[in-house]
């Protein structure tokens, strides 16, 4: 298996643009089916480049792993309903990151999110590495 190096400094501008797509799919509405899922599955690709990031020489698959144990845990974790942890939810900065509420969708999004990511990571690494 050759050994991948992922370029930190390309995966931080990835990152930073699947931010800013995310919070511009938020704001702007396009349609009922994309305002609904665009956002969750936006924040999933971000985790899966976020992890690569962090784990530059790590396989594909170790990555996704990572990055869908991790989001499937926050998902989980929403199920969770105490007055100090919603009172934090309740910060709209840190309800992007770990959300408000439980919703199986959100489970289907990751999962897809993190499948476009390595399907972009495959490509990528077929063409260039």
């Amino acid at each position: 298996m050759k050994l991948i190096n992922r370029n930190r400094i390309l995966y931080a501008i990835v990152i930073v643009l699947v931010i800013i797509l995310g919070l511009f799919s938020r704001h702007y509405p396009l349609s009922p089916f994309i305002d609904a899922y665009a956002g969750d599955t936006l924040w999933a690709l971000m985790v899966f480049f976020i992890v690569g990031f962090i784990f530059p020489t790590a396989s594909i698959l170790k990555i996704v792993l990572i990055a869908l144990s991790f989001s499937f845990c926050i998902e989980f974790s929403q199920l969770y309903h105490e007055s100090w942890i919603d009172e934090i939810r309740q910060n709209k900065f840190i309800a992007l990151i770990i959300g408000r509420g439980f919703l199986w969708s959100d489970l289907v999004c990751y999962t897809f999110g993190i499948t476009i990511g390595s399907l972009i990571e495959v490509g990528f690494w077929k063409k260039y590495g």
